[in-house]
């Protein structure tokens, strides 16, 4: 990794607390943190699905992320957020990231689930020495766990699931009071849900098993001030058993009330009343996954939010070949989704990935009137291949279904509004142009809303330079004239593509209205 060295800052807005990191690049594969910055925030509640943010919940969070806007402006840190279960699962959202846009001046990025596991392991494997290992990493948050299987890089498997310690403590412990019917009921539920990460764990199995954020801090912190030494300068690659961590759980389930584990060695107080369960989730993990010991990661998500934020600005500047071919502008983790749901769902992906290679010629081709940057191309290069994922569920109306396909699909390495604006591309390769009628077309911005009707407009064209499924045109240029643009097809030489010039022209309308200019496809 190579990356600039003015400082960045990556806040987690997460569902307890917001953790803020300011940093800087250094050398090819490491960080200088410049401050660290954490306060408990509260953002989410509830037992089941967190469908509502509270206003004061809102208020608060809205308080917390203009100190952080300041912490990182103090540093001249370029800042990045990103949210987690309380935000995605809040039918209210939109509200908060408005208010955090024009109040806090923080652009927030709303991640799936997928998302937020492989940020994660980026992050912890920043921190502990476990790249050549196999590792299950867990993470328990206020809202939801993530659990990955990774190697080196990768990530074998993953899953996130609403196991968090604020939801148990709300489903399972009221106000903090911890009784026995109440372990055992939160125990059953966790072990039901964990379930479904079985198969996983048996298929891959682990070497190490990693543990990150505030559940895991609590637990090592304990765990280390029951043997009564001073306190450690960090805890970072900290080591506890299965049976430590049991023995954990048994102090902090004697004492019934918040207030009477706030005097537990080595506990936050503010912690005291969600300790319980998310010290349950971590150990139900150890129980029924095998793991022996856990080592601590003082990374975790922010830490993540650095490393994949360096990747795309580095991606992005030196134009790095990270996809193989000429379709190498993804971004290699999202790129490798991308192309693997293509690869389920699309019934000639040959056209497809034609198709994107089309689309993006000419979006360079056309780039001194479009006016798009580098990240526009991204987006159009994945509508394209996604494109046709519809037919899984039917040839009718499967433009309709690709966005289906698409927003449901866990698309690794690109956060909610890039999915939403990717599936939206995908949906507009035909048929209706986009209309503020359409309800997912109206919510996104403006700004969004133009970028989408000029990807689509050029991806009905690059789709009907290939109405034959048989890449006879090869590739495309433009000659740009004041009131029209004269688009240029080259061919397979001897082959007739009067059909893919044909379908093209009749394909252009958007584009044109787009671009403000008439358009001509002809053979070059």
């Amino acid at each position: 990794m190579s990356g600039p060295t003015e400082p960045l800052a990556a806040l987690d807005i997460g569902t307890n607390s917001f953790h803020l990191v300011v940093a800087r690049a250094v050398g090819a594969d490491r960080f200088e943190t410049l401050t660290r910055e954490k306060e408990v925030v509260r953002l989410g509640h509830g037992g089941g699905d967190m469908k509502v943010m509270s206003a004061d919940a809102i208020d608060r969070g809205v308080a917390a992320l203009r100190r952080m806007r300041r912490i990182a402006d103090s540093y001249d840190a370029t800042l990045r957020a990103v949210a987690t279960s309380a935000v995605r699962e809040a039918t209210n959202a939109a509200a908060f990231l408005e208010r955090a846009h024009t109040e806090a001046g923080v652009d927030i990025e709303v991640i799936s689930g997928a998302e937020e596991a492989r940020l994660i392991h980026l992050g912890v494997l920043q921190a502990v020495p476990v790249y050549d290992r196999r590792m299950l990493l867990v993470d328990v948050g206020g809202g939801s766990t993530e659990l990955l299987i990774g190697e080196r890089a990768d990530a074998l498997a993953s899953r996130s699931f609403k196991l968090g310690a604020v939801r148990l403590t709300d489903r399972f412990f009221p106000g903090g009071t911890v009784g026995a019917t109440g372990v055992t009921a939160c125990r059953e539920y966790i072990r039901s849900i964990l379930s479904h990460f079985q198969r996983e764990v048996d298929e891959h199995g682990f070497d190490i098993a990693v543990a990150s954020s505030g559940t895991a801090e609590a637990v090592a912190n304990v765990v280390h001030a029951m043997t009564g030494a001073e306190p450690l300068h960090t805890f970072n690659c900290f080591e506890f058993s299965t049976a430590e961590l049991s023995h954990v759980v048994a102090e902090l389930v004697r004492r019934r009330t918040a207030a009477s584990r706030a005097k537990v060695p080595g506990l936050e107080p503010g912690r005291a009343d969600i300790a319980v369960a998310g010290a349950l989730i971590l150990e139900t993990v150890a129980t029924m996954f095998g793991v022996e010991r856990f080592t601590y990661s003082e990374a975790a998500l922010r830490d993540g939010v650095l490393v994949d934020t360096v990747s795309r600005m580095s991606a992005r500047r030196d134009g790095t070949d990270m996809g193989g071919g000429s379709l190498h502008h993804l971004r290699d983790v999202s790129r490798r989704s991308i192309v693997q749901l293509t690869g389920r769902c699309d019934e000639d992906p040959a056209h497809s990935i034609h198709v994107a290679r089309l689309a993006v010629e000419l979006f360079d081709a056309l780039a001194p009137v479009h006016g798009l940057d580098a990240t526009a191309r991204e987006y159009l290069e994945a509508g394209a291949l996604l494109a046709n994922v519809g037919l899984v569920v039917a040839h009718s109306k499967h433009h309709l279904h690709a966005y289906y396909v698409i927003r449901n699909s866990e698309l690794a390495g690109l956060t909610d509004l890039e999915i939403e604006i990717i599936a939206q591309v995908a949906r507009y390769h035909r048929k209706s142009e986009p209309k503020t009628s359409h309800p997912e077309f109206a919510a996104l911005r403006g700004s969004d809303q133009a970028l989408v009707r000029a990807l689509a407009g050029m991806l009905r064209v690059a789709i009907g330079l290939d109405r034959t499924h048989r890449a006879r045109i090869t590739g495309v240029r433009a000659e740009i004239h004041p009131k029209r643009i004269v688009v240029l097809a080259d061919a397979v030489p001897g082959v007739d593509v009067a059909l893919e010039l044909y379908a093209a022209n009749e394909r252009k309308d958007l584009l044109e209205r787009v671009l403000g200019r008439r358009v001509e496809l002809m053979l070059s």
